[in-house]
């Protein structure tokens, strides 16, 4: 039985969206993940550009709140930004709550060519950081 796990973060539009889709596309089988916010916004284009270029589709996600996995069972609730670790709401007690932050490359400034490498970096680093916990805790 595949093992639920909600990734959150401020506005759902680029750590946790990134997540979601790395951890649905590498750890499936395994892992079944969602991403929501504190607040809604829209998907990052540049979070969908550098998952496509991994063969990773999240152009079909949306931007969701906290709210819409209310009463909702996990197995894990990770946290990747300070704001959302500060914000989890008590109704996802009982399961692990891990804070694992990652540097949120939507507030760079310049051009989609000058923020694209660290878009890139963040990614990369969310698949390693994630995949690693999350295996590491599946063998527990």
């Amino acid at each position: 039985m595949k093992k639920r796990v909600l990734f959150l973060c401020t506005h759902n539009s680029c750590r946790s969206q990134m997540a979601e889709g790395l951890i649905n596309h590498y750890l499936d089988g395994r892992f079944e993940a969602f991403s929501a916010g504190t607040e809604a916004t829209r998907v990052n284009p540049l979070a969908m550009q550098v998952l496509a270029e991994l063969g990773i589709d999240i152009s079909h996600h949306s931007s969701k709140t906290i709210d819409q996995f209310a009463g909702q069972q996990f197995d894990y609730v990770i946290t990747l930004c300070d704001s959302a670790n500060e914000q989890c709401p008590l109704f996802f007690g009982g399961v692990r709550r891990v804070h694992i932050g990652f540097d949120d490359p939507s507030r760079l400034p310049g051009t989609a060519e000058e923020v694209l490498p660290e878009f890139r970096r963040v990614r990369d680093e969310i698949l390693r950081r994630l995949t690693e916990y999350l295996k590491g805790a599946e063998d527990e």
